[in-house]
């Protein structure tokens, strides 16, 4: 399929599951906020990569395609696990004693979990917004050993 400047022109976008989780994580995290960027020119399939935005303005034309790491995620998707959720429950275990280190410990084993599982909470399909209203696209998910020639048609 040929390249173009019509975002609309994609009809499939190929992510890792690493970059859903770590965008999704430091959305949850921190003040920075991470999108999946599809950068032009676009084509059929087109690879949507881990973007923290940092105020920079893009100066292409036309504009990436930055995605939402929320939309890519079922509405059942497991909640990241909260510090003072994870307190809480080692707290109320009649069988250990609080200790920060123990909290510590507790909420690294809670985000790991998480980590494990938001894969399977991953939608097949999606719809991003262009400038012509939105627009519907399939979601592949690319094992973290992929290249990007794998993504190519």
């Amino acid at each position: 399929m040929s390249e173009s400047s019509d975002p609309r022109d994609i009809h499939t976008i190929a992510v890792t599951l690493s970059d859903v989780v770590a965008a999704v994580e430091l959305n949850r995290t921190s003040d920075d906020q991470a999108v999946l960027r599809i950068t032009p020119p676009f084509s059929g399939r087109m690879r949507a990569r881990l973007h923290v935005e940092r105020g920079e303005e893009y100066d292409g034309d036309p504009e990436p395609v930055n995605v939402n790491p929320d939309t890519l995620l079922e509405p059942n998707a497991p909640a990241y696990p909260r510090p003072a959720e994870t307190e809480d429950e080692l707290r109320a275990d009649p069988d250990e004693t609080y200790t920060v280190e123990r909290h510590h410990e507790r909420h690294a084993v809670a985000v790991e979990a998480w980590r494990s599982r938001i894969g399977d909470a991953v939608c097949d399909q999606i719809a991003v917004e262009t400038t012509d209203g939105p627009h519907e696209l399939r979601v592949a998910v690319l094992d973290d050993t992929s290249t990007p020639s794998d993504t190519a048609e």
